[in-house]
């Protein structure tokens, strides 16, 4: 059930990718429509918690928490983590394709999932290198060496091709802060509100010095589907914050893999972007990036 709720997280990603990768076109900043997004969220996320009593008192315990000191700064940080997530989306997914963005997102959390479990940085505890993790994460990155071939390189600039892997290291990162908090106060709700404060915060910051040096930004579009991807940031940090302990950080982000990749094919193939992977890139990498997948799974033996 864990794992199933790892792919469900990866679809909602990839959709919200697009959606915001549109809503930056759209407005020509991609750090304001990650704002938007960040506060459609923000404002679901607290009609929520305020018609639940559980969620409530999860709320009250983190603000115990944080006048006393007694929760940790850094756990307070996981949303600053999820406002490089959206922003990068508005950046680049609308340019690069949803598969494009998506293995770029797939290589940071590999990488960043194996050194965090290692260390124990996840509510997980440390979990154990074991081969078969070693050999999902490279067989991850191989995914990324071969949508990065062709002429990929050449009809998008580096530095938009380094922002996804950036997004994914966060993502990781994320998980495993909001999983922390969320033990600590004893309600994901509450960690998740949490990380929607702080990642709102940070990209009204953003948006104001992006607005100094460009301007204002573009009309806001009457699309109301335009600002669905506020409902499914806080859907998947909320499952990610519930589940991140049964699985680890790796195996979550694995298990996103699936569902991220696949959907985002699904997306290109139906909406295609103009610098995005040719269709033989696209179906290599989802063939490596789920062997990657099959190959980190905890397989068990029956007796």
């Amino acid at each position: 059930m864990a794992l199933g709720g790892a792919v469900a997280i990866g679809v909602m990603t990839a959709i919200q990718a697009r959606i915001n990768g549109v809503l930056g076109v759209r407005v020509d900043d991609g750090v304001f429509a990650g704002l938007l997004s960040f506060s459609v969220g923000l404002v679901a996320l607290s009609v929520v918690i305020a018609c639940l009593p559980s969620a409530r008192r999860g709320v009250a315990r983190l603000w115990t928490g944080i006048r006393g000191h007694t929760i940790p700064f850094w756990m307070l940080l996981g949303g600053a983590c999820g406002a490089l997530t959206v922003s990068t989306q508005g950046v680049t997914a609308g340019v690069l394709g949803v598969s494009l963005f998506s293995v770029g997102v797939v290589a940071g959390q590999t990488v960043h999932g194996l050194v965090l479990d290692r260390i124990g940085f996840g509510p997980a505890g440390v979990v154990a290198v074991t081969p078969g993790r070693v050999l999902g994460g490279v067989l991850a990155l191989a995914a990324v060496g071969i949508s990065l071939s062709g002429d990929v390189l050449a009809s998008a600039p580096l530095w938009m091709l380094l922002l996804p892997f950036a997004a994914g290291v966060g993502i990781a990162w994320q998980a495993a802060t909001n999983g922390r908090l969320a033990q600590r106060v004893q309600s994901p709700l509450a960690a998740t509100l949490m990380s929607f404060v702080a990642g709102t915060l940070v990209l009204a910051l953003a948006t104001g010095g992006s607005i100094a040096l460009r301007g204002a930004p573009s009309a806001l579009p009457a699309e109301p589907w335009l600002y669905v991807g506020g409902f499914l940031g806080a859907a998947y940090i909320l499952l990610g914050a519930l589940i991140v302990a049964q699985t680890g950080v790796l195996l979550m982000g694995l298990g996103s893999v699936l569902g991220q990749l696949v959907t985002s094919v699904v997306i290109d193939l139906l909406w295609p972007a103009a610098a995005g992977p040719a269709l033989w890139q696209v179906i290599a990498m989802v063939l490596v990036a789920v062997a990657s997948v099959l190959v980190a799974l905890p397989w068990r033996r029956r007796r």
